[in-house]
């Protein structure tokens, strides 16, 4: 029986892919034993249970950004952590460890290191973490979800993906959608979000005022599906073709009726829109280190999305620049054709192989 230790967490963005993986691997052989590694502070401490996995604990020790008491501290702190993962790997046999980055991930991949247990890195970002900046030096394979991403010894094996992703047939589902939104599923439909807790500068295009862009698109001869996040106070105009939610807790419906997406640039957006070969429009989050520009940048570089600006976007470059692309038949059709090609939906199994790959 093989024993894995899946280590990450903290952002949905590190444990979504973990579980992905843990789903596969528990799939494949209901025997083997998977343990996930985390911190009590992370998503993880209620996602991973949740999911039937066993979650064993490791101290969150950040790594430090500029000389204070913490980074005099953290030294210390971090060997903690390294003997509290070791003591793991000791006394459950652990036979690898995949880390997806995140706090646990860096104290897993040094004590790994040291007691020769194989180590599989995989990084969503196409700008790495530091984690996995750490962790890619020894691993015996690394992979990445996006191309250009600069990770040592790193393959592109996509992101591996939530199965209803995986497995959704737009098609099959279009009418279903549009019930579940009250809308029309012959008329060609624009989604917009932002994330669970949705993005200003999207709603005040969309859903501010007088000159707000949602006219616009149903002016077009558009639906619009706008998901506001569950903090949003916009009010729902209530006009017809306008679907305003603050939260959907069926994204993969949404998908469904998407002629073409406009959202923000997150790792696992990105890689969901790809996969399914849909276009779309990316505005990246300003804030952070410009991940997300650089999550979009390959599927830009393909012609299956358009990027623009945080600072730039209003409701008058929505009418300027995604209005017109509404009214182009040609143009949706050749961004829909490269969107069919950038994407992956076999990440999970690339995840896998590499795993198999160390082992052997």
């Amino acid at each position: 029986m093989t024993t894995y230790l899946l280590a990450g967490g903290g952002t949905a963005g590190h444990v979504n892919p973990l579980l992905a993986v843990a789903d596969a691997l528990r799939d494949r052989d209901p025997d083997a034993e998977i343990l996930v590694l985390g911190t009590r502070e992370g998503l993880e401490a209620r996602l991973v249970p949740e999911r039937g996995y066993e979650l064993l604990f490791v101290d969150k020790v950040p790594f430090p950004r500029r000389p204070n008491r913490d980074a005099a501290a953290f030294p210390t702190r971090f060997r903690r952590a390294t003997g509290q993962v070791r003591a793991h790997l000791i006394s459950r046999g652990v036979d690898v460890v995949v880390g997806f980055g995140g706090y646990a991930s860096a104290p897993a991949y040094v004590a790994a290191r040291r007691m020769r247990v194989p180590v599989v890195v995989h990084e969503a970002n196409a700008k790495p973490g530091m984690a996995n900046i750490l962790g890619a030096r020894s691993a015996a394979q690394v992979g990445v979800a996006f191309e250009g991403t600069p990770l040592r010894r790193s393959r592109v094996v996509g992101m591996p993906l939530r199965r209803e992703i995986v497995e959704l047939d737009r098609d099959a589902l279009r009418a279903e959608a549009a019930e579940y939104f009250g809308l029309d599923a012959g008329i060609p439909t624009l989604l917009v979000f932002g994330g669970s807790l949705g993005a200003m500068r999207l709603n005040e295009a969309f859903g501010e005022g007088h000159g707000a862009a949602w006219r616009d698109i149903l002016d077009a001869g558009w639906q619009l599906v706008h998901v506001t996040g569950e903090r949003s106070t916009l009010v729902d105009p209530g006009a017809r073709g306008y679907a305003m939610r603050r939260y959907v807790d069926r994204m993969d419906l949404a998908f469904a009726l998407a002629d073409l997406i406009l959202s923000r640039a997150g790792a696992a957006t990105v890689s969901e829109i790809s996969a399914l070969g849909i276009p779309a429009v990316y505005v990246p989050y300003a804030v952070g280190n410009g991940e997300q520009a650089l999550n979009a940048a390959a599927a830009v570089r393909a012609g299956a999305a358009i990027l623009i600006g945080d600072a730039d976007f209003t409701a008058d470059r929505v009418r300027a620049d995604v209005v017109p692309l509404l009214a182009d038949g040609g143009r949706r059709a050749a961004i829909t054709a490269a969107a069919a090609s950038v994407g992956t939906r076999t990440g999970t199994e690339n995840v896998v192989a590499m795993i198999d790959e160390a082992l052997g």
